[in-house]
């Protein structure tokens, strides 16, 4: 890992940030989904990987990757934990949008105030959704890079 890279691992199933919601005059975020303990993984993680290669919260660009890897559900695999045939390599619609994926992993790091001060310094990004392989853990990887400009900041 070099200075203008980190990357960090939240183990348990990638939560997407779900859309407001309007009731009784006013908005509000769900939260049934898991979405606060989440966010709240993402942001240790965030901090104390941040810190250890002495990062500060920058005001440059920044790139982030992250790769969502959901558990397969059983139906995917045969008694022997096998992959059956035909299962599909990616999650569907009951994994979440990859964008809310990401939009969730970004405000953590916010919140976190240990790589950057707000998530509109992200000016490049990726979001990958995908199953678990056989014996594989369901987490949510994330690297972030510090574009040129972002690290004499």
């Amino acid at each position: 890992m070099d200075a203008t890279t980190i990357t960090f691992e939240v183990l348990g199933p990638p939560v997407p940030q779900p859309r407001a919601r309007w009731a009784n005059g006013r908005t509000y975020t769900p939260t049934k989904n898991g979405i606060k303990v989440f966010k709240a993984a993402v942001a240790l993680q965030a901090a104390a990987v941040a810190r250890r290669a002495g990062w500060e919260a920058s005001d440059g660009p920044h790139a982030i990757d992250i790769e969502c890897v959901f558990e397969r559900p059983p139906s995917h695999l045969t008694r022997s934990g096998e992959l059956r045939t035909g299962s599909p390599s990616f999650p569907g619609m009951r994994a979440g949008d990859w964008d809310n994926l990401a939009k969730g992993a970004q405000d953590a790091i916010t919140t976190s105030g240990a790589v950057w001060h707000d998530d509109t310094q992200v000016v490049d990004g990726r979001c990958r959704k995908r199953y678990a392989g056989c014996g594989e853990l369901a987490r949510t990887v994330v690297t972030i890079t510090r574009l040129p400009d972002a690290a004499a900041s």
